[in-house]
């Protein structure tokens, strides 16, 4: 605890915001005065907290009980010294604490979504491998409205007009909202994240971020943070930032673009490399893992039915899992790089999912598929074909599909345990099931007055 408690006094921090990610992704937790923090060296909250739905509702009673004590009794959470931000937007100087979640016995909470991802992560140091992540994250800036029925709208920029048309990579699209990325910047700098480039994506003020390629327990635990960073900004500049997957209707949908590639820990030389600067048997095993397994783990990259419109036919995501050098057509592209930077690009995570489970989703296919040397299908030349019937690999197309077969994953449950298996598709059902009670706008405009 030196290090934070260095930290907390350099910082002349007077508050502590000690969070925990749920399944969604949402910061739970609880604040505290800084001496009580420091005195109680971290907090306790209920195990139903991480089967909690992101409507604020539980699963059923079934799955409820199956998984959790009776008594609904609480676990640990211990800071992690390591993964400490300073709030900058708050009024009194606040410290953002993300904290690791034990049981009574020391053992790490297998619901935890930070600790499905250093499951996943001791998997490669047990192989003497080190994994690095780079995330890309797309975003949408809107108007704010609180009604919602009405349709997302583009916020109102320096130019007094909002955006119309497509204005990928345009600067002066960029521009527009000069004053909130100045923030957003200098909020991330303060706290430390790596952020990289911004661009102007392909839709009415959809932008994305790039973060700077590391560890990636540390960049989950950034993106964690630049979500929220990033809405504090537009909230301050009176526009809603979304990272939904699908928020406009024939706009395109927003991704989390993951890079990785992965080092030998004594060398540091990519493994994804011969000597000869040729692709290793270990990179196409890679990519033969990910063809097999994400389709089983589809929902911790794609987790509502939002995300699935992401992957409606004609949309600009990738319906598939091909893979192809400098390919975007490619659910598995292979930028162009020099051979010690051989990475992949996983382009089927959208920017909805949560980013500890995303990215042990992803390492773990590559895993998998390096121990049991799967073979990738032949590499694909030109426009990736995205007809189901020819593809090798199909991605579930509805979210119940997905469900259904990450419930019936023996590699889902080997690998992240069966509890959590359980637990995440329960949380995932209950709100597929809240989605289907709601009335849509679709259905009152077409079928009010016909049917």
């Amino acid at each position: 605890m030196d290090k934070l408690i260095a930290f907390l006094k350099e910082k002349k921090i007077t508050e502590v915001e000690c969070v925990i990610s749920d399944m969604t992704g949402i910061a739970r937790g609880k604040i505290a005065p800084v001496d009580k923090f420091l005195a109680e060296k971290g907090m306790r909250l209920p195990e139903s907290v991480l089967l909690q739905t992101v409507t604020g509702d539980f699963v059923d009673d079934e799955a409820y009980y199956k998984l959790l004590d009776d008594a609904d009794i609480d676990f640990d959470c211990v800071p992690d010294q390591n993964a400490v931000f300073l709030l900058p937007w708050t009024v009194e100087a606040t410290a953002q604490v993300i904290h690791d979640t034990y049981d009574k016995m020391g053992n790490p909470i297998e619901l935890s979504p930070r600790n499905v991802l250093k499951k996943v992560l001791k998997l490669y140091d047990e192989q003497g491998w080190q994994p690095v992540v780079a995330p890309e994250m797309e975003f949408y800036l809107t108007s704010r409205s609180d009604d919602h029925d009405l349709p997302l709208k583009p916020p109102v920029g320096r130019s007094g007009r909002p955006e119309a048309g497509r204005q990928s990579f345009s600067i002066d699209a960029a521009n527009e909202y000069d004053p909130l990325f100045e923030d957003m910047y200098d909020w991330c700098e303060a706290q430390g994240l790596e952020i990289d480039t911004l661009i102007h994506e392909d839709g009415p003020a959809q932008m994305e971020i790039n973060f700077s390629h590391g560890n990636p327990l540390e960049l989950a635990d950034q993106v964690f943070v630049f979500k929220r960073t990033l809405r504090e900004a537009a909230l301050k500049h009176n526009v809603c930032a979304t990272f939904m997957a699908k928020p406009v209707t024939n706009e395109p949908g927003s991704a989390m673009h993951l890079h990785q590639s992965v080092l030998n820990k004594e060398t540091g030389t990519n493994i994804f490399t011969n000597d000869d600067g040729t692709k290793s048997s270990l990179f196409l095993s890679y990519i033969g893992g990910l063809q097999q397994f994400i389709p089983e783990l589809l929902p911790l990259m794609a987790p509502s039915v939002n995300s699935f419109r992401r992957f409606l036919p004609g949309t600009s995501a990738p319906v598939n899992l091909e893979w192809g050098d400098e390919n975007r057509t490619c659910g598995l592209r292979i930028p162009e790089s020099s051979p010690q930077n051989r990475r992949i690009e996983n382009r089927i995570p959208g920017a909805d999912s949560n980013c500890y489970l995303a990215i042990a989703a992803s390492l773990l296919c590559g895993y998998i598929g390096m121990v049991d040397k799967l073979k990738p299908s032949t590499p694909v030349q030109g426009k990736a074909n995205e007809s189901r019937s020819n593809n090798t690999h199909n991605l579930p197309l509805t979210l119940e599909e997905a469900l259904a077969a990450m419930e019936a994953s023996a590699a889902c449950k080997q690998y992240l345990g069966e509890a959590f298996t359980t637990g995440f598709v329960a949380v995932k059902q209950a709100e597929l099931e809240n989605f289907r009670r709601v009335v849509s706008s679709w259905e009152r405009e077409f079928l009010l007055l016909t049917v």
